[in-house]
């Protein structure tokens, strides 16, 4: 029996989605019993279905776990997560959806800087987009200003792998840079069919700007401009001497607008560019090259934020000249974050003087520092489709950001006693060693268990450390709880600390004393802990000794103190960045 199109398919994508949950390694069992679940009817055929099954899985297994991922997002399914934490908003219907038979989006970022949270919105919209209508997403680099707004080599990396983490995997990739020889073509065309001309005006244009007024240049055949644009790439015409203009409406009641420039001179002597150095001298300005890019890559939408609409309105006019259907514009309102510095200037400059430890300080918006700090991607993701193609402003609650988050890891969080800011704590009344077993999420049990050794002395003395904070405290009540441990009673100061005595053990007596609950560490057994807290301020401490068994990267709970990321370890050290409250 040779199964139909759909069923292959089927097969395929729960391959990718079992081999992205995996690491990059699918299993044929799994992915046999997921298919059948889907599908009982196929039990008939049972042979044949383990036979393509195990070829698909094949398949899937050779590629790397970046391909596995690409190719799961175009079924509009990221990496599978629980049930609790998938996204319940959609997009809106895409406008224009049905005039286009394939749908095509990009982001263009330009490469000076790394991305920050202000790039998030056309990110997911341009990419999400693309895939639900099965769609082309395009990544594409604008790197043609070599003089002010320079690229820089690390920063086209640092843009895929931030695009990666966002599970906003691209079709195309294109670098301006690179199409400087297709530019000059169209300007050709562009200077051929009387829609452009080289303009040696400098001041005076801008003078007869104003005043509605075309300058000299603008009446000079299509031939003379030609002429003047061989001038512009041989060297004969200076930077700052000769720029490419496209015509417009010369009485257009935005000055903005009128007979923008296309490409200007760069003396690249002076400003090499960091790709192609001192190969070329003209260079695309914005307009020109995204809007010259835009239609040879079959853009169907161009997602953007309204401050391009008069872009737009610029591009317009080239795209009548040269006989082309302008993309469908969404424009979507601004978005603010509260209290984010998105500043690239800002950024760069207090990297550069060390007000920020790099770019992924946690102090900054940038989608390094977030990944730090253990903020998932499904969480922009959600805050993105809220905002979604909104035209009127909004902001991004941090509050909001981090309640999304707090629901997404808290789950998955196992939790664990870390102590800033310690005292000792010396109890008596121990009569033997013990070993306490403490849940490390109290609703999964199926996460296990963690196991805090106490080993008192023969007089049945025991060391803890708590916090300074709780030991200032806990002295009004009664009792109050070392939390999985004991109740403890008759606290004091002393010389080097406090003391106390076990009271009981069971949380039942805890409550009826409405005994405050604390969290401590053994004094002889744990591990030294260093938190980089949200104001880039480290914190010192003191944590269980199972920290050190969790993988980089994962996410904890700090009983009492917030969610944190594990960012690197040593032996009987832990560094944690924290995430939230």
């Amino acid at each position: 029996m040779s199964f139909s199109e759909d069923v292959v398919e089927l097969i395929r994508k729960d391959c990718l989605i079992n081999a992205v949950k995996h690491s990059g390694k699918c299993n044929s069992q799994a992915v046999l019993g997921k298919v059948l679940g889907e599908k009982p009817s196929l039990k008939a055929n049972i042979k044949e279905l383990v036979s393509i099954v195990n070829k698909v899985v094949s398949e899937v297994n050779q590629m790397d776990l970046d391909s596995q991922r690409k190719e799961l997002s175009k079924y509009s399914i990221e990496e599978e997560v629980p049930p609790a934490q998938r996204e319940e908003k959609k997009l809106p219907p895409l406008p224009d959806a049905e005039k286009y038979d394939v749908i095509v989006t990009r982001f263009a970022p330009n490469p000076d800087c790394v991305l920050h949270l202000g790039s998030a919105r056309a990110i997911i919209l341009s990419h999400d987009y693309a895939r639900i209508y099965k769609g082309k997403f395009i990544l594409r680099f604008e790197d043609t200003d070599p003089r002010l707004k320079k690229a820089s080599l690390p920063f086209y990396q640092s843009i895929r792998d931030d695009l990666k983490w966002l599970n906003c995997y691209w079709d195309e990739e294109y670098i301006q840079s690179d199409r400087l020889e297709i530019y000059y073509e169209y300007a050709r065309k562009l200077v051929e069919v009387g829609g452009a001309y080289v303009c040696t005006c400098r001041d005076d244009f801008k003078k007869k700007l104003l005043k509605r007024k075309g300058c000299p240049c603008r009446s000079l055949s299509p031939e003379q401009h030609l002429l003047r644009f061989d001038k512009m790439l041989n060297g004969s015409y200076k930077q700052g001497s000769a720029v490419l203009r496209v015509k417009t409406d010369i009485d257009h009641p935005n000055p903005a607008v009128r007979d923008w420039p296309a490409l200007r001179i760069v003396d690249t002597s002076a400003h090499p560019h960091v790709r192609v150095g001192s190969k070329y001298r003209v260079w695309p300005l914005y307009n020109f090259a995204a809007g010259v890019d835009d239609h040879l890559m079959g853009m169907t939408h161009i997602i953007r934020g309204k401050e391009h609409y008069t872009n737009m309105i610029r591009q317009k006019y080239m795209y009548d000249h040269l006989g082309w259907k302008y993309p469908t514009a969404i424009h979507y309102g601004r978005l603010k974050i509260e209290g984010g510095v998105l500043s690239k200037s800002k950024i760069m400059q207090g990297i550069s003087k060390g007000l920020y430890k790099g770019f992924d300080d946690p102090r900054l918006a940038t989608f390094q520092a977030l990944r730090r700090r253990g903020v998932l991607p499904q969480a922009i993701r959600q805050i993105i489709y809220d905002v979604n193609i909104k035209p009127v402003d909004g902001t991004i609650s941090w509050d909001i950001l981090y309640s999304i988050n707090r629901k997404l890891i808290d789950k998955s969080s196992p939790r664990y006693f870390v102590v800033f800011d310690p005292v000792v704590l010396r109890i008596s009344g121990l009569d033997k060693a013990k070993d306490v077993l403490l849940r490390k999420h109290p609703e999964f049990e199926s996460m296990g268990y963690r196991k805090v050794r106490l080993s008192p002395t023969k007089d049945g003395l025991l060391d803890v450390l708590i916090k300074k904070n709780d030991a200032d405290t806990v002295g009004q009540h009664v009792v109050f709880r070392l939390m999985g441990f004991a109740n403890i009673s008759d606290f004091k100061a002393v010389d080097r600390g406090f003391t106390g005595k076990v009271h009981s053990y069971d949380m039942d007596t805890a409550r009826s004393l409405e005994a405050p609950l604390i969290h401590w560490v053994p004094k002889d057994d744990n591990i030294r802990v260093k938190l980089v807290d949200q104001n880039g301020q480290i914190l010192e401490g003191f944590g269980e000794r199972g920290l050190l068994d969790e993988p980089i990267g994962s996410m904890v709970q700090l009983e009492r103190e917030g969610f944190a990321r594990v960012d690197s370890k040593e032996q009987g050290f832990v560094l944690l960045y924290f995430t939230s409250k």
